[in-house]
């Protein structure tokens, strides 16, 4: 009896909803006649507002298709806002005229609502359509003029891609049932999960495609620029969706992810504006005082004179065997075979000025004395080398 009673109960319920439905399309019909009866003129006047409004939307986005066909090279922004305007659906170009026109025409209130939920849905769709393309342009511009080429970096911007368009049409597809009523809490919470569930599994993957970006955006170096990191130096040669790819100065590639090589103190040499060479310079001991006054100075004419600019010229330390100096000079630009030229011009200036001067650059040296077992000093050279010795000696 219970059963009974339940199935007729749904059965008058989905006749009551199918009654309400036909009850509600049937006052949709009538009104709309009676609008069309009662606002003849207007709905004319606004068609024909509406017509115009579809014609100079359509020539707007003709202009945004001629204009990506005359670009040439890499994209500009105009170029860029063109490609998206171009994307323009005529699903929401007529929205919009007819947004825009029905209040003059007076539509019935379930006629404007349906209207204003269409445009809705377009503008929100159309959003994202524009978002994508501007986004995507962007950095497809960055590319083009940092000159990053490969067939990795294709694949990184396909990835890319991807993730542009999914996380654009997700919030357009959560803004669209907000607007139709429906809760949307547990449809962002499961799109939030299941997000980080991606992310943690594919966490070294992204690292490294974060890494790809902010090496595009950030710019620490381009391709063909000569870097330095840990004890490798070499030319960037490409770069990937995960790694980099350095030419060493030794002959070897070498393979690096893009994280772990954003973690690491990068040096840019192809970036520096000047060439720091530091010689250092002994003179011997015997020198006289009044000489060693004079060094520096020479030092400095001998470096103006080959071109560079003297960063410092002065003495540093009493070494082993000699008076040290440090000689340091600066050329511009960062061309290392002039700076290797520029160096050896200074080297064999200061020889000749220190011939011509008679100022000596020792030679390492060690003299090792040695004792009998009496304590006699036994001398390292013969006797004819030593004077007086043998006086010394049969004194002794």
């Amino acid at each position: 009896m219970t059963v009974s009673n339940t199935a007729a109960a749904a059965q008058k319920t989905a006749i009551d909803k199918g009654e309400l439905v036909e009850a509600q399309a049937r006052a949709f019909f009538t009104d709309s006649i009676t609008w069309l009866q009662s606002h003849w003129l207007q709905i004319l006047i606004a068609a024909g507002i509406a017509t115009v409004i579809f014609f100079g939307l359509h020539m707007l986005r003709r202009w945004g298709m001629k204009l990506c066909e005359k670009s040439e090279g890499p994209a500009g922004w105009g170029t860029i806002l063109g490609r998206a305007v171009a994307r323009t659906g005529n699903f929401f170009i007529v929205m919009v005229a007819a947004r825009l026109v029905s209040g003059y025409a007076s539509t019935p209130p379930t006629l404007d609502k349906t209207i204003g939920f269409l445009f809705t849905v377009a503008a929100v769709f159309q959003a994202a359509l524009w978002a994508r393309e501007i986004i995507l342009g962007a950095i497809e511009k960055r590319t083009e003029s940092e000159n990053y080429q490969g067939e990795a970096l294709l694949s990184a911007l396909g990835l890319i891609r991807l993730l542009v368009t999914f996380a654009l049409f997700a919030i357009a597809l959560v803004v669209v049932l907000d607007n139709l009523g429906v809760n949307v809490t547990g449809l962002v919470a499961g799109l939030g999960v299941g997000g980080i569930a991606i992310g943690l599994a594919a966490q070294g993957i992204f690292a490294d495609l974060f890494a790809a970006l902010a090496i595009i955006f950030d710019r620490p170096f381009r391709r063909g620029d000569n870097i330095a990191y840990d004890q490798t130096k070499g030319t960037i040669e490409a770069i990937g969706l995960k790694s980099t790819r350095i030419r060493a100065f030794t002959g070897e590639e070498r393979i690096i992810a893009n994280k772990q090589l954003l973690d690491k103190e990068i040096q840019n040499t192809s970036l520096r504006d000047h060439i720091r060479i530091a010689l250092p310079v002994g003179v011997a001991y015997e020198t006289p005082p009044e000489t060693l006054e004079r060094i520096p100075a020479m030092l400095r004419e001998i470096v103006e004179a080959a071109g560079a600019k003297v960063a410092r010229a002065s003495y540093n330390a009493f070494g082993a065997s000699s008076v040290d100096l440090v000689l340091e000079f600066d050329l511009p630009g960062n061309d290392w075979d002039t700076a290797h030229a520029t160096r050896d011009r200074v080297m064999i200036g200061i020889l000749r000025r220190f011939a011509a001067e008679g100022i000596t650059i020792p030679y390492p040296t060690q003299t090792t004395f040695t004792a009998a077992p009496d304590g006699t000093l036994i001398y390292p050279y013969p006797d004819e080398q030593w004077p007086g010795r043998a006086g010394k000696d049969q004194a002794g």
